[in-house]
């Protein structure tokens, strides 16, 4: 008797324990009634997206070129400059004294040209009389009328005044060098003594300026940065594996966040070079003029790189809970779940990685509490 009862409380407590079970897996209620979308390939426009920084296409870093204290800075950063415009001067007192000191050296050159000038008349004068002189003595001595001695006066004046006249010419050649070399001095000082002015050599934007009035400069360091006006491109950085599929001229679509909308520019220049650590090259992509663009920017490229085949379902069938997405398949006339993982989106389609397989019905538009197991039933 006690065994029986045992065996009967037994089977009682199994009863009881499978009850749940089997209420969790029999769906209750009617049919859901739902849409269905069979999973088929289509082609999809193959693109690569990279991100970049915008950067100007000409920049000037402007330095000095001799050494001197700075008295005037003359913008300031954000500061936009015209060809020409005077940014930075420096203390020029030395460099105005060599300039003074050359300028004398060429005047004095100069003043001594007239005194040379009238020594080469001379020289020339008494040439010129020697020269008559001799042949008048010459043909006197041919009629045996004058004496060897005179004649031989004669030509030895012919000969003094010749050698007077060669060394009249001489010094003012001497004279003309030494001019031509002060007037190159004085240019040299000239140039050395516009290097305390400072000019912009473009139309542009001061984005750096680097230096205060009192700061000494030294050559070569920098005082100012200017990038030009409206020539702006986007450097975006390229995995290497792509790089092959890119070339000059190939169009993209470029999107900015300070902008908004996105454009079409062209490619400017592939660098050749591979950075080592990140592993990507260097695309350069020309932007068209805009008082928006600035050097800074963050900015994406999306490269066309032909077509490829796809998985697609429209994005109404996904379900989303934290990181994980999934799908109700209609099977047998239940909803089944499916983990799948996603790729790009196109309008209201998404890309299937994996997780569903061409022919297959999925559900969508998800109805509002749909649960993995459900009774559904497929409308057109």
């Amino acid at each position: 008797m006690l065994r029986i009862l045992i065996l009967s409380s037994l089977v009682l407590l199994l009863s009881c324990g499978e009850s749940p079970r089997k209420a969790e897996r029999a769906p209750a209620g009617a049919p859901i009634a739902v849409r269905t979308v069979a999973v088929s390939a289509a082609d999809w426009p193959d693109t690569y997206e990279a991100t970049g920084t915008v950067r100007a296409r000409v920049t000037a870093v402007i330095a000095g070129k001799v050494m001197g204290y700075v008295r005037d800075v003359r913008v300031q950063a954000g500061d936009r400059v015209q060809a020409g415009q005077l940014l930075v001067t420096l203390d020029s007192r030395d460099l105005e004294a060599n300039l003074r000191r050359a300028q004398a050296g060429y005047d004095e050159a100069r003043s001594a040209q007239p005194e040379v000038e009238s020594a080469v008349a001379a020289a020339q004068a008494n040439l010129e009389l020697a020269q008559v002189t001799f042949r008048r003595m010459q043909d006197l001595y041919s009629k045996k009328s004058i004496s060897n001695q005179e004649f031989d006066e004669s030509a030895a004046r012919l000969k003094s005044a010749r050698a007077a006249h060669e060394m009249a010419l001489a010094k003012r050649a001497q004279l003309t060098a030494r001019i031509a070399q002060a007037e190159e001095e004085r240019r040299a000082a000239e140039v050395a003594h516009s290097y305390a002015r400072l000019e912009a050599p473009f139309a542009g934007v001061v984005t750096v300026r680097s230096v205060d009035p009192g700061s000494l400069a030294t050559p070569g360091a920098p005082l100012l940065t200017i990038e030009r006006d409206g020539a702006y491109r986007l450097e975006a950085s390229v995995e290497e594996s792509r790089l092959a599929s890119i070339h000059t001229g190939q169009p993209v679509t470029v999107s900015l966040d300070a902008l908004g909308s996105p454009f079409q520019a062209r490619v400017s220049e592939v660098l050749p070079a591979v950075d080592a650590a990140s592993r990507a090259g260097t695309v350069k992509i020309d932007l068209p003029a805009s008082p928006r663009v600035r050097s800074g920017l963050f900015g994406r490229a999306l490269f066309a790189l032909g077509t490829r085949r796809v998985l697609a379902v429209p994005s109404a069938a996904v379900a989303e809970r934290g990181q994980l997405q999934s799908v109700m398949v209609a099977e047998g006339g239940t909803a089944q779940a499916r983990l799948v993982t996603l790729g790009r989106r196109s309008g209201d389609q998404v890309e299937v990685l994996s997780g569903l397989s061409a022919g297959e019905a999925v559900i969508a538009p998800l109805p509002p509490g749909l649960t993995d197991g459900a009774k559904v039933e497929v409308r057109p």
